[in-house]
């Protein structure tokens, strides 16, 4: 026992471990989703999340040693945001006609998502620091840490905060849209797009290619408004 103590000891700061964890648990979760149809609660992230969290918790492994090994990862957000322009660019005509309720969709989106969040934070008597965390919680993880850290916010949370939108984004947005009988894939996808970032972004992309591509240019969008206009919101209730 006092080997394997030593050699998890060993293991568990190294940051090749815990990239191979995540790779394992994300193509297991994989597997387990394919399996269920990809109902909207079999959602891969969620899945991971629930496993490699109590396995960080279990073995004592902070955070920041996690995220040695996971970094990797999460380099690759940044080519895989570029790459939504192939399917932009195969779509591009469709997009150009829609141009108008794109911009309009956008700014009520982006806008309502950051003063929604930032006030209700405010109305639960929730500190300065937090509430400046909430505010980017619905763009893409890369943007909302750099608007978090230069207002002042926690990083930390405003990355779990923006997990936790998108899972929650992903989850609802198949039976939202088909209770509320929107069939317009263009409107389905830039919606989740604009509030659920990448997550959402990925899921709109398993249901339809068409609600993908909007989701994408949702996603991209919604990152440049909210950089704009978080500092002003949160200026606006502070």
């Amino acid at each position: 026992m006092t080997d394997v103590a030593r050699i998890w000891s060993y293991l568990s700061t190294e940051p090749l471990l815990w990239l191979t964890c995540t790779i394992v648990v994300y193509v297991g979760a994989e597997a387990v989703a394919l399996r269920l149809g990809r109902r909207a609660l079999a959602n891969p992230v969620l899945f991971s999340v629930l496993i490699i969290a109590p396995i960080l918790w279990l073995s004592g492994t902070p955070y920041e040693t996690y995220f040695e090994g996971a970094q990797f990862i999460h380099f690759l957000l940044g080519p895989a945001t570029v790459a939504l322009a192939v399917p932009l660019h195969a779509n591009l005509r469709t997009v150009a006609r829609t141009a108008g309720p794109i911009l309009a969709a956008l700014v009520v989106g982006s806008v309502v998502a950051a003063l929604s969040a930032v006030w209700l934070a405010k109305a639960f008597g929730l500190s300065d620091q937090v509430i400046v965390s909430l505010s980017p919680k619905s763009t893409t993880a890369p943007v909302a840490l750099g608007i978090s850290e230069a207002l002042g916010g926690l990083p930390t949370l405003t990355a779990v905060l923006v997990i936790l939108t998108g899972i929650i984004g992903a989850i609802t947005v198949t039976p939202l849209m088909n209770a509320m009988g929107i069939t317009d894939w263009r409107a389905r996808g830039f919606a989740v797009g604009v509030a659920a970032h990448g997550i959402g972004t990925a899921r709109a992309f398993q249901v339809n290619e068409l609600a993908g591509t909007f989701a994408g240019i949702g996603m991209a969008l919604n990152a440049i408004l909210t950089s704009l206009i978080a500092p002003l919101i949160v200026a606006l209730v502070l």
